[in-house]
C-alpha cells in the first residue's frame, strides 16, 4: 500500500473502538455474573461428587441441627426423604451433570470477556430460554424471588441483543473499500 493510501486510512476508528470496549460496565457485570455462577456450580458438582460417598442422610441431619432447622418442616422433611432414598449413582450422575452444566456460564462468561459475538447469542439464548420457564412457574406459584430472577434475564436479554453491534462488533471482519 502507498503511503498517500495509508493516509487515508481512518486512525480515529481503531481509537474510538478501543474506547467504546472498555465502557462496557453492565456487560463486565453479567460476566461477572456468569462466571460466579458457573463456578459455584462447577465446585458444587466436584463437593457433590466427593460426597457421594459419605453417608448423606446422617450428615443431612447434622447441617439440620447446625441450622437449627425445626425436624417437623414439611420443606425440610421432603428433602431428607428424597436424601435417604438417594443412591451413590445417582449422585455421581448428578455431580457429573452439574459440572457439565456449568460449562455453559463460563464459556459464555469467558467468550463474552473476549467480545466474541457468538457469546453474546448463547448468552441472549440462554437467559431468554428460561423466561417462559419463569413465567410458567410464577403462573403456579407467585414468588418475589423468582419475579427478581424472571426481570434480571429479561433484562440480560434486552440489553445484549440491543447492544450487541456495540459489544461485539470488533469480532466481525472489516470490510476494505
Amino acid at each position: 500500500m502507498s503511503v498517500p493510501a495509508k493516509a487515508i486510512l481512518p486512525v480515529l476508528p481503531a481509537a474510538a473502538e478501543a474506547s467504546a470496549l472498555k465502557r462496557a460496565p453492565t456487560l463486565y457485570a453479567i460476566i461477572l455474573f456468569k462466571v460466579i455462577k458457573g463456578a459455584l456450580f462447577f465446585v458444587f458438582g466436584v463437593v457433590l461428587y466427593c460426597q457421594a460417598s459419605h453417608d448423606l442422610p446422617g450428615e443431612w441431619g447434622v447441617i439440620e441441627h447446625v441450622l437449627r432447622i425445626h425436624p417437623e418442616n414439611k420443606f425440610f422433611q421432603n428433602i431428607s426423604e428424597q436424601i435417604a432414598v438417594v443412591t451413590k449413582p445417582q449422585v455421581h450422575h448428578l455431580a457429573v451433570g452439574t459440572m457439565i452444566f456449568s460449562l455453559f456460564p463460563l464459556v459464555e462468561g469467558i467468550g463474552m470477556l473476549y467480545r466474541a459475538g457468538w457469546a453474546g447469542w448463547l448468552a441472549i439464548g440462554e437467559s431468554a430460554f428460561f423466561v417462559p420457564i419463569e413465567i410458567y412457574e410464577l403462573a403456579r406459584r407467585f414468588s418475589l424471588y423468582l419475579v427478581l430472577v424472571m426481570v434480571v434475564n429479561i433484562l440480560i436479554v434486552w440489553y445484549l441483543y440491543a447492544y450487541r453491534e456495540t459489544l461485539f462488533h470488533h469480532h466481525q471482519p472489516r470490510q476494505r473499500h
